[in-house]
């Protein structure tokens, strides 16, 4: 005898309304939302405040050089930065409010503002 024979309809009605409201939950409060613009730091204070509906690259100056900001479809990433290990380049696009890329030994730093931020462990 097949397991599924064991489920009855009530059991089916309740796996489908309890996955349909995982999927809604996940769409509706997993988002941080759009951002409208970037804040760049250098040195701990603003730099700049860009909109992202212009495509362009920004050079950030910092201790180390210049670091390269590209803003491109309403995302923005690091493009280059002359620190060693290159992590904040290789983090990649930022797309939603709340998202940060920082290139420590640099100085410089990205953040999306805008929306509703999306925190990972900040309760405060």
């Amino acid at each position: 005898m097949s397991p599924l024979a064991h489920i009855k309809p009530g059991d089916w009605i309740t796996l489908l309304l309890g996955s349909l409201l995982t999927l809604w939950l996940t769409a509706t409060l997993w988002q941080g939302g759009a951002a409208d613009k970037a804040v760049i730091r250098s040195g701990g204070k603003i730099f700049r405040e860009v909109p992202l509906s212009l495509d362009q690259i920004i050079e950030v100056p910092g201790p180390l050089g210049l670091s390269r900001i590209a803003i491109r479809n309403r995302q923005v990433r690091i493009a280059a930065d002359p620190g060693p290990r290159q992590y904040c380049v290789r983090q990649g696009w930022l797309k939603q409010a709340g998202e940060v890329s920082i290139c420590l030994p640099n100085q410089v730093s990205v953040e999306l503002n805008g929306g509703n931020k999306r925190y990972d462990s900040l309760n405060y």
